[in-house]
């Protein structure tokens, strides 16, 4: 893949990060790189005091650094910031972030050579991964930790991974054939400032989300027959009347995945309900909110990682150097509590439609908690149980992070993000909405099945029977715990959503 840089899209980079691609700049965004750098080194071999390029960082910026120390500078300021702790990042995500630097940078207003790029470009086609630990950053300055071990790899330092083996990354660089850059004026800066490691757990956080919402409306579909539920609520003027789009859309999906199910067809006369819980009736609403926002966030991810967002900036039509804010991580860190609100809900609405089918005075008729042998035998009681400690899980970590500035460095960063753990605990939500989705297909999938010899429609009867490839129906009591994860499976991949077509 070709990146061009300011004009990569939501889809490329979702190619990117799944198919582990080691896409490469255009070629024509060298001659602007090129001419960044040169007014770079013009600055550095003058007299004026111009940030980060012959000066000190943060708090020590009115430090004047002599020409002959700034190379030594930049390798302090990667060696210094290299303070990241806990589990390593993935590395599906930290290649990922490695991509959205090398585009930021391909803007040519970072001001670094070529050789930088280059290096990291033949970093991804070699499969070199820096070892970068997840916690550290305060999402401003830039994810300042991460990125310094991203870059340390660079100058032959911290650690990395090839071929599945942690080495030291001067080894993993001479073992791909490659060798250390050394830094000159701005480079190590340019490198660590930015907000690429908030972005990338964000847009792996908005790529879950989307394809979260995608099984939800299929699973809530099969659970709203499941319990005879009225497609009433689902027409398209009730929505058109309110005209959100999402809305609209989970709506019209869930009208063409239940049309020609005889169950819908049984009670249409006669039933004495008057109305469905509203985790049935108003599923559209919810979900379809849930979407609008997602999109939202997904709109910002995309301008952020195509943005620059180092400091200072190389202004190369003025010929300027100056100093800026685009480092400070605001955008994505709303974006990502924008997503963490949606998972939240969408799994809020999830769970009580578990809780409806399990419920024999809720359930119209199904069998207590879905097992033919009730009393003897506990069916999915216990999991229902599990998607309450995981729905109220989902709701704690919902709780907005940008919000919770706190001043670092001396009071010079005196107003953060808080972007990177807040785009970081997406990963955890996700997680835990898959497994409250897996459990609503396994009950919906029993409460369908109950329903024979009614059919439901011929979507969800290839829905069902995909599920029933992997995780039998429930009789007698088992083992519950690998049905729970071979449908959690079946939600990550997308192959219920695939086999309602």
């Amino acid at each position: 893949m070709i990146l061009t840089p300011g004009a990569v899209t939501l889809d490329d980079l979702r190619a990117i990060r799944a198919q582990g691609l080691s896409p490469r700049l255009d070629p024509a965004a060298r001659a602007g790189i090129d001419r960044a750098a040169a007014l770079v080194a013009q600055a550095a071999q003058g007299g004026e005091a111009v940030y980060g390029v012959n000066t000190g960082f943060g708090k020590l910026a009115s430090r004047k650094i002599a020409a002959q120390d700034t190379a030594q500078l930049q390798r302090n300021l990667i060696l210094s910031h290299c303070c990241g702790v806990g589990a390593p990042l993935a590395e599906d995500l930290t290649r990922l972030m490695m991509v959205l630097k090398l585009m930021s940078l391909g803007r040519g207003a970072s001001g670094v050579r070529w050789e930088i790029c280059a290096l990291l470009q033949d970093m991804l086609a070699a499969g070199v991964t820096p070892v970068v630990p997840h916690q550290g950053s305060v999402g401003a300055s830039g994810d300042l930790a991460p990125l310094a071990h991203m870059t340390a790899v660079m100058i032959g330092e911290g650690a990395a991974v090839l071929g599945g083996e942690t080495m030291p990354g001067a080894h993993a660089l001479a073992r791909a054939g490659l060798s250390p850059v050394v830094l000159g004026p701005k480079e190590g800066l340019a490198l660590i400032n930015g907000t690429q490691f908030s972005t990338a757990c964000a847009l792996a956080g908005y790529f879950r989300a989307e394809d979260l919402v995608a099984n939800s409306i299929v699973i809530s579909a099969l659970s709203t027959d499941a319990i005879m539920g009225s497609t009433a609520p689902l027409l398209a003027e009730i929505h058109a009347l309110r005209g959100h789009p999402g809305q609209i859309a989970v709506a019209a999906r869930m009208r063409a995945l239940m049309e020609g199910s005889a169950i819908r067809e049984s009670h249409r006369d006669g039933d004495t309900r008057v109305q469905d819980p509203y985790c049935i009736r108003c599923q559209p609403q919810v979900v379809g909110a849930a979407w609008d926002v997602i999109r939202m966030a997904g709109r910002t991810l995309e301008i952020e990682a195509n943005a620059v967002t180092d400091n200072p900036l190389v202004l190369v039509e003025s010929g300027q150097i100056v100093s800026g804010g685009n480092f400070h991580a605001e955008p994505v860190g709303f974006a990502a509590d924008q997503i963490a609100l949606a998972l939240a809900e969408i799994g809020a609405i999830a769970q009580r439609r578990v809780a409806l089918m399990v419920d024999p005075t809720l359930s119209h008729d199904l069998p207590p908690f879905l097992t033919p042998g009730p009393g003897l035998n506990s069916g999915f009681m216990i999991a229902e149980v599990t998607t309450a400690a995981l729905m109220s899980e989902n709701k704690h970590l919902a709780n907005p992070c940008v919000t919770d500035s706190t001043p670092t460095s001396a009071n010079q960063e005196d107003h953060v993000s808080m972007a990177a753990h807040g785009a970081y605990r997406l990963a955890r939500m996700a997680d835990n909405l898959s497994v409250i989705l897996a459990v609503e297909a396994l009950c919906a999938g029993q409460g369908i099945e109950a329903r024979a010899p009614l059919l439901t429609s011929p979507p969800l009867q290839r829905v069902v029977a995909r599920l029933r490839e992997d995780v039998p129906t429930l009789g007698p009591d088992r083992y519950l715990a690998p049905d729970i994860e071979a449908a959690r499976a079946l939600v990550v991949s997308g192959a219920l959503v695939e086999a309602a077509a």
